[in-house]
């Protein structure tokens, strides 16, 4: 009982960093092609959803009751912050793509 309560904050910090490491590379690694930067975050995604699965087992086991046998894997706080982050990361580096494309905010603007 003792190990699963030193478990929890330790796996949601290896959560918390696997999806800062998917946002460094999205965002703020160095300049590279679109489709290389596309597929490395989508490497680190995997990474995280795997390890943000493990912590929600980990979550969710020890919450469990005995009476309650439908307690959902996806309601568990890790499974949460993944969801919610991987999809704000998505909006954001559409949102980043777009401006990039279409917009005229960098590069070789002379007056």
């Amino acid at each position: 009982m003792l190990l699963k309560e030193v478990a929890k904050p330790i796996s949601l910090m290896l959560c918390l960093l696997s999806l800062c490491a998917v946002f460094h590379t999205a965002f703020l690694g160095p300049p590279s092609g679109l489709h290389e930067r596309i597929w490395d975050s989508l490497e680190l995604l995997a990474l995280s959803g795997g390890i943000a699965l493990a912590s929600g087992l980990i979550f969710g086991e020890s919450t469990q009751k005995p009476q309650a046998g439908n307690a959902r894997l996806a309601s568990t706080l890790p499974m949460q912050l993944f969801w919610w982050a991987s999809g704000l990361m998505f909006l954001l580096f559409v949102g980043s793509w777009y401006l990039e494309t279409y917009c005229i905010f960098y590069r070789n603007v002379h007056f």
